[in-house]
């Protein structure tokens, strides 16, 4: 039995200590908003964030994760920061198939969190993790910079 704490609730799990983060939380726990995307941490459609920093669900095994705090897209909408990217990327019309959308609002909010002024070299490296097969970068760019913009004049 392995206890993780995921969006701030400890949770017993009774899995195999080398089984992927990701088929704990979907199989597992039903969280299904993490998706399973290339299962080599090729394309960041697993992203959650562990301990505050982004990690590729479907290679951690979830002995890795025991003791340290997961946040998945389910807990975004808790999240100041993860609730203005969630409601950006809607104003500004990213999605379109939105399947890697969890995962690149996932890394978008690390980021910002990180860095609440990041620069383009700043937004291509933090997102080169995550691959949109519907090509939505410039859309996911200009998302992260109004959610900054944002960010900062309400500061």
């Amino acid at each position: 039995m392995i206890t993780l704490t995921i969006n701030g609730i400890r949770r017993n799990i009774d899995l195999p200590p080398d089984t992927p983060l990701l088929w704990a939380l979907r199989d597992g726990l039903g969280l299904t908003g993490t998706k399973f995307g290339c299962g080599m941490a090729l394309c960041g459609a697993c992203t959650v964030h562990v301990d505050g920093q982004v990690a590729l669900a479907c290679v951690m095994p979830i002995s890795e994760v025991a003791g340290k705090s997961i946040q998945t897209i389910e807990a975004m909408a808790e999240d100041v920061t993860g609730q203005k990217v969630q409601e950006t990327w809607l104003n500004l019309g990213v999605p379109q198939c939105g399947y890697c959308q969890p995962g690149q609002v996932m890394a978008a909010t690390a980021l910002l969190k990180n860095n609440p002024h990041p620069n383009d070299a700043d937004i291509d490296k933090a997102m080169s993790r995550n691959i949109c097969r519907c090509g939505t970068y410039p859309r996911i760019r200009a998302a992260i910079k109004q959610v900054a913009a944002d960010m900062e004049a309400s500061s």
